[in-house]
């Protein structure tokens, strides 16, 4: 999956699919990074686990491959997974990244992308894994929030950590405000996570 400093876009780009529930905004932030010169990756799919995901649309639009696996459409997470695995090994991916994918996702599934499946979390792992992150830091006290992108493990939120982005904690900041801010940075920082991953030799 690593792409060396001295390689070029031609020599094995390395790809990327991408997996989203909602507008993917995140997975935006992606595309233009790519399409601005400063992510050398191929984004070979998106693909979503909602029909209704906006962020598909987008995907069409900037003329990537796109697919819809409805998890609604399994009775059991295990078959979901395989079904979304088949689907994306079709692309034979050397990154796949979650973008606002409200998936909890299996072991097995986990285990066959190891060390190339990455998630971004609107916290500064290892405090506040898991959900509401925002109003849990301004209720802790906390004086600095962010983000982290991380490898993803079988544990939740507790897998290595790739980058971090930071912004204060401000004493009229709401759960609202505070998320507002830490989007900025997820939108600069899941980019620059990508491509420290697959720059490195």
């Amino acid at each position: 999956m690593i792409m060396s400093k001295t390689s070029t876009m031609t020599d094995k780009t390395p790809r990327v699919v991408i997996l989203i529930s909602g507008r993917g905004s995140n997975m935006i932030s992606i595309v233009n990074a790519v399409n601005d010169g400063s992510l050398p990756i191929k984004i070979a799919a998106v693909i979503s686990n909602r029909p209704d995901a906006a962020g598909i649309e987008f995907a069409q639009q900037a003329g990537i491959d796109t697919a819809i696996i409805d998890h609604k459409a399994f009775a059991l997470r295990e078959d979901f997974d395989q079904k979304m695995a088949s689907k994306i090994d079709t692309y034979s991916p050397d990154l796949v990244v979650l973008a606002g994918f409200m998936r909890i996702l299996t072991t097995e599934f986990v285990e066959h992308y190891a060390n190339k499946l990455i998630n971004i979390h609107p916290a500064l792992l290892p405090k506040f894994k898991g959900m509401d992150t925002h109003q849990r830091a301004i209720d802790a006290g906390e004086t600095e929030h962010g983000a982290s992108v991380h490898f993803v493990t079988a544990e939740l939120d507790a897998g290595p950590v790739i980058l971090q982005a930071k912004v204060p904690i401000l004493s009229t900041d709401t759960a609202e405000t505070l998320a507002a801010r830490v989007l900025e940075q997820e939108h600069k920082l899941y980019p620059e996570a990508i491509n420290k991953l697959v720059t490195k030799s």
